[in-house]
């Protein structure tokens, strides 16, 4: 267990880490980090471990933890709910890139009843207007619940 001293650098009560200074004035002032090249994107930069730098090494170490904190920040959703809900594209069942729709068009209404896993093809053709009518009879007759689109039925 370390003891809290003065750092010599800042004068602040902090956990002394190397040469009497606080983890910060050390890093900043002391550590020379060797830089070579990273295994993975073959960069020159400090290399955190494994022979990556630390973009790499979070990419190959730690991608479900972004993309689990991702999915909490942008749609509420825990890592468990997004996978199940983009398994598969709820229309071709095609499993490989899905994508996440929201069925009302309101990118804050997060709710499971509001999202379905679209492959791109579908995705793509659900917001393009001269496939739309077609991929919302498509979604209906598969028992999705779909808001009224005005730009669909529009008449002078």
């Amino acid at each position: 267990m370390r003891q809290i001293n003065k750092c010599k650098n800042c004068n602040r009560d902090m956990e002394i880490h190397a040469h009497g200074l606080c983890i910060t004035c050390y890093k900043r002032l002391v550590w020379k980090p060797k830089i070579k090249t990273c295994k993975r994107c073959g960069r020159e930069m400090p290399i955190h471990a494994k022979g990556l730098c630390d973009g790499c090494y979070n990419f190959v170490f730690h991608l479900d933890k972004n993309k689990a904190w991702t999915k909490r920040k942008n749609y509420g959703l825990d890592m468990e709910t997004y996978k199940r809900i983009i398994k598969e594209c709820v229309i071709c069942r095609f499993d490989k890139v899905v994508d996440l729709h929201h069925l009302d068009a309101n990118k804050k209404n997060n709710s499971e009843l509001n999202l379905i896993g679209l492959c791109p093809n579908h995705h793509k053709m659900l917001h393009d207007f001269r496939y739309r009518k077609e991929m919302f009879s498509l979604l209906k007759e598969k028992g999705y619940n779909l808001p009224d689109d005005k730009k669909i039925d529009f008449k002078l």
